[in-house]
């Protein structure tokens, strides 16, 4: 989208606002369809800082994603520019990738068409 949708932005931010990793969303990015459920952006960050700690190549990396940065990661006011998805599968035909879910970060801006809610898909 070369404008962000005010509708997600609006989602986004009622996520960031209440604190909640409830809201399920699929996405449609460059092609790719992301489904999975919308963590504010500090939730997300501190999770990612915790799998990145328990790696032993990747643990320095933790800090960028750790709550010291995380001061910085939404201005009061201030429109969300970024969707912060967990337990997220990409939808490839019927197998959802990875199979235990992912965490993403999408520009709000890069999606081009979304629903509210998860699709499910099957190994079978």
């Amino acid at each position: 989208m070369s404008k962000p949708d005010h509708l997600l932005v609006d989602i986004a931010s009622a996520v960031e606002s209440e604190q909640s990793n409830q809201m399920s969303l699929t996405v449609v990015v460059q092609g790719a369809v992301i489904t999975g459920r919308l963590a504010p952006e500090a939730v997300w960050r501190e999770r990612v800082a915790e799998v990145l700690r328990d790696s032993e190549r990747l643990g320095p990396f933790a800090a960028v994603f750790g709550s010291a940065s995380s001061a910085a990661v939404l201005r009061p006011g201030e429109p969300p520019t970024h969707l912060h998805f967990h337990v997220a599968r990409i939808l490839q035909g019927s197998v959802g990738i990875p199979e235990t879910g992912g965490m993403y970060r999408i520009a709000v801006k890069d999606v081009s068409a979304w629903t509210v809610g998860d699709f499910s898909y099957s190994d079978h």
